[in-house]
């Protein structure tokens, strides 16, 4: 089993920061996903993809899949990029 872990960034349709800091383990696919010849949807038979589990801190998930022999691989964070400017700048 392969995973990744990243860090979620800040929703963009709300201004609030809950969630924002959790780290989520997500599952990779082992087998491509194909179109469904009914509906012309993509999917796949691996159900591992639909699991993800989220934790406080990073040493959590690290310790959690270490603990269950996932191997995973470790996106790093964005950083977000702050652009202050006043409400004449928009005329300008």
């Amino acid at each position: 089993m392969a995973a990744r872990l990243f860090q979620k960034s800040k929703n963009a349709m709300q201004s609030g920061n809950a969630r924002a800091g959790e780290w989520v383990l997500e599952f990779e696919s082992k087998a491509r996903r194909r179109p469904d010849p009914l509906m012309g949807w993509s999917g796949g038979a691996d159900t591992q993809t639909q699991v993800t589990l989220t934790f406080d801190t990073l040493e959590q998930a690290k310790g959690y899949a270490e603990r269950y022999g996932i191997d995973y691989h470790l996106v790093p964070a964005t950083e977000r990029k702050l652009k202050l400017q006043s409400y004449a700048d928009n005329f300008k």
